[in-house]
């Protein structure tokens, strides 16, 4: 798999594994063992690039665990910021420098690792001014915790006095072909400051790899079932954009999943998209030929329905070379 640099020098595969589905959010798990089998079979593929954090339950632990035999030959980045009630629900944010100092060293633990390859802010605190933040990761990069400094759903601001204080050397927000808020300040901010940007669920929860309908049912602990995007009606209305993809996808003897990937790809050369495995898997599916067999600006251009949680059937032209 082709790398990408990711800011100052943090070089990754072009494609990594957001690894959050492994333990919770879209419904029971996979066992164990066969959810470190998929980890291991993306080391195989070519990925080096995998994305965990303290509020996903077990996850450190499991990702630690599969990436034990593969240590100096993957990135590995996790997340701070959350407070959690007793029964580890999260209950709020917590940034203060304490915290995160605490954090760091669990996930040190869980990881069973020297030092966290970029260590990103879950979320923003109002309650802590991101130059603490800032500074406080500055100081557990100095004590050799932490390599790299991230921040996560950040607003252009944020980040921008974040960058003063110590380099951020990546974002992560949900960046899709049919979520496209990051292009009118974050992405803009990253491309001025040299960040590189991390996009979560790129292939829009699963949606845009076609398999799933308007009919589909979710597990009732899927995270799905709160979004505005995943109500019946609103699957109905997007199932445009899916179509869309479909069509050029045969064209390339691709999948619609691999057309979505491609498109971010596409975008800027310090994109590196997460999918989760099972949409990952799911994007790869009857594909007779790599996502990257057509060159990145076939897709530069493509253009998809307006954003929104229903995109409904108005799409602009599409201009799709190759």
């Amino acid at each position: 798999m082709d790398t990408r640099t990711l800011g100052n020098g943090l070089e990754v595969s072009a494609i990594g594994l957001g690894c959050m589905g492994m333990s919770r959010g879209y419904g029971p798990p996979g066992s164990r063992s066969d959810m470190i089998a998929v980890i291991r079979s993306a080391v195989e593929r070519g990925v080096t690039f995998f994305d965990t954090a303290e509020a996903y339950g077990d996850n450190e632990e499991l990702v630690g665990e599969a990436l034990a035999p593969f240590t100096g030959q993957v990135v590995i980045a996790t997340k701070f910021g959350f407070a959690f009630d007793a029964t580890g629900n999260i209950a709020g944010l917590n940034s203060r420098p304490e915290n995160i100092r605490r954090v760091t060293d669990a996930s040190l633990r869980r990881l069973g690792v020297e030092s966290i390859d970029l260590l990103y802010q879950h979320r923003v605190d109002p309650q802590v001014p991101v130059e603490d933040v800032a500074g406080t990761v500055k100081e557990l990069i100095q004590d050799g915790k932490v390599k790299h400094f991230g921040m996560s759903e950040a607003s252009a601001e944020a980040i921008r006095r974040a960058h003063a204080v110590q380099p951020v050397t990546a974002v992560q927000s949900e960046y899709s072909i049919w979520w496209r808020a990051p292009e009118s300040e974050v992405l803009p901010t990253c491309a001025e400051l040299g960040i590189g940007f991390v996009p979560y669920s790129p292939l829009g929860k699963g949606f845009l790899t076609g398999s799933i309908g308007a009919d589909t049912q979710f597990d009732r602990t899927d995270i799905r079932n709160a979004i505005p995007r995943f109500a019946a009606d609103a699957r109905a209305a997007n199932q445009a954009v899916v179509d869309l993809l479909d069509t050029i996808a045969a064209r390339k003897n691709a999948t619609p999943g691999q057309i979505a990937l491609a498109w971010l790809l596409a975008q800027q050369p310090w994109i590196v998209p997460i999918p989760a495995p099972a949409a990952w898997s799911a994007s790869r599916r009857t594909s007779r030929q790599p996502m990257s067999s057509s060159p990145p600006t076939t897709y530069a251009k493509l253009m998809m329905p307006q954003r929104g949680s229903q995109c409904r059937a108005r799409a602009t032209p599409i201009s799709c070379s190759g």
